[in-house]
C-alpha cells in the first residue's frame, strides 16, 4: 500500500528527530524474522534505550542527505531496519549483536557510529569489545595484583630472620 504524501512527511519529520537524538545507529536486516522474534527484540532494545524501526529506503536516504550523513544506503539488498542507540553507544550493538546470535536471521549491515560509517564487521568488532565496566574491573584487577606479591617479598625478609634467629637459639 503505497504512503500519503502527510504520512510520509511525518515519517520524515519522526526520522529526523531519532536522528540528532541518536549516539548510534545500526542497520539490519530482518527478512524471515518472525513476528514473535521481532517483538523480543524490540523488548531487549527497549531495556538498553533504544529503538528498532522500519523506514523505506528512500524515505532513510532523505533524511540522511539532508543531514550530510554518508550511509551508502545503497548497498543494502532488500528492506533494512533501523535501530537507534539514544543513551549508550555500546548497549545497542552489543544486544543486536547477542540477538543475532541466537537469530540468525537478524543480520547486521552496517551502522552510523562516531560521526561515520561503518561497515558490518566493524560494528561486530564493536560489539564484541568488553564494557567499560568490565575494562574497569580488569584494570582494578592489574593494578591490585602486584601488591600481594610485594607483601609476601616484604615479608620474606622477617621469616627469614625468625628462621636464623630460631636455629641460633636452639
Amino acid at each position: 500500500m503505497a504512503l500519503t504524501k502527510e504520512k510520509k512527511q511525518k515519517i520524515i519529520k519522526d526520522l529526523k528527530e531519532k536522528i540528532t537524538k541518536q549516539k548510534v545507529i545500526i542497520f539490519v536486516d530482518f527478512k524471515g524474522l518472525k513476528v514473535r522474534d521481532l517483538f523480543d527484540l524490540r523488548k531487549k532494545l527497549k531495556k538498553v534505550d533504544s529503538q528498532f524501526l522500519v523506514a523505506k529506503k528512500t524515505l532513510m536516504g532523505i533524511v540522511f542527505k539532508e543531514k550530510k550523513m554518508e550511509i551508502g544506503s545503497e548497498k543494502f539488498e532488500g528492506q533494512p531496519a533501523i535501530i537507534f542507540g539514544f543513551q549508550n553507544e555500546m548497549s545497542p550493538l552489543k544486544a543486536a549483536f547477542q540477538f543475532s546470535q541466537e537469530n540468525k536471521n537478524l543480520k547486521i549491515l552496517g551502522g552510523y557510529f562516531e560521526g561515520k560509517f561503518r561497515e558490518a564487521i566493524d560494528i561486530i568488532t564493536l560489539a564484541q569489545l568488553p564494557s567499560r565496566e568490565e575494562l574497569l574491573v580488569k584494570l582494578m584487577g592489574s593494578i591490585s595484583a602486584p601488591i600481594p606479591s610485594f607483601i609476601n617479598v616484604l615479608q620474606g625478609n622477617i621469616k627469614g630472620l625468625i628462621y636464623a634467629l630460631s636455629a641460633i637459639k636452639k
